[in-house]
């Protein structure tokens, strides 16, 4: 039997079969989800690992502190005899049995025995000398709690902070980077004894040594 031919004009179509069905795009759509989410677990699990690693320079550079200066691998241990420190003031390194009690001094303090406040985790402002007595008293209402202010000759700028391992020179008791290295460093940050302080430590400025030096 001959097959109906199409009218005139419309063109004929020759069947191949039963129609295949449409594609599956639900399967690969639910996949691709799955691997977007593994991604995005993995990477908030790595963003802690980041974070810590960064957190420590962001906050150095934060803030007007990028000129604080780092000094790492200090020593901790003790010696009664001078020490000479490859920086002004001390920001560690070897130092006296004996620390500091806490507050502001009017006399210069013996270095190695301030050294052992740092390592305490206490703040150690230095001031110039010729600083006026305004500027000083302006100063030790910044000193916190757990530090020690005293004048020390040869500064290399009019106000110097120092914690264990990190030092910051200011222009003056007014220099806002004071506030700012106070809120990312004073609180025993980079402290080798975090949970000491320098209470009840030595009054003499020179920390029980007399002026020259010598242990008693």
């Amino acid at each position: 039997m001959s097959e109906p031919s199409a009218p005139d004009g419309v063109p004929s179509v020759v069947s191949l079969g039963p129609t295949p069905p449409p594609p599956r795009r639900g399967r690969y759509v639910v996949v691709g989800a799955a691997t977007l989410a593994v991604m995005l677990v993995a990477g908030a699990a790595a963003l802690p690992m980041l974070t810590d690693e960064e957190t420590r320079v962001q906050r150095e550079t934060s803030g007007g502190l990028a000129a604080v200066v780092t000094y790492d691998d200090l020593r901790v241990d003790h010696t009664q005899e001078d020490v000479t420190y490859p920086m002004t003031p001390p920001a560690g390194g070897p130092h006296d049995p004996v620390w500091l009690e806490c507050g502001a001094y009017d006399e210069p303090v013996r270095d190695e025995n301030a050294v052992h406040d740092l390592e305490h985790g206490a703040v150690w402002i230095a001031y110039d000398p010729d600083l006026g007595a305004a500027a000083v008293k302006a100063l030790a209402k910044e000193l916190p709690q757990n530090g020690i202010m005293a004048p020390y000759p040869g500064l290399p700028a009019p106000v110097v902070v120092t914690v264990w391992g990190r030092q910051l020179r200011l222009d003056g008791p007014d220099d806002a980077r004071l506030e700012r290295f106070l809120a990312a460093f004073g609180h025993s940050e980079t402290a080798p004894e975090p949970d000491a302080s320098c209470a009840g430590g030595s009054t003499d400025p020179q920390g029980g040594h007399p002026p020259d030096g010598t242990p008693v």
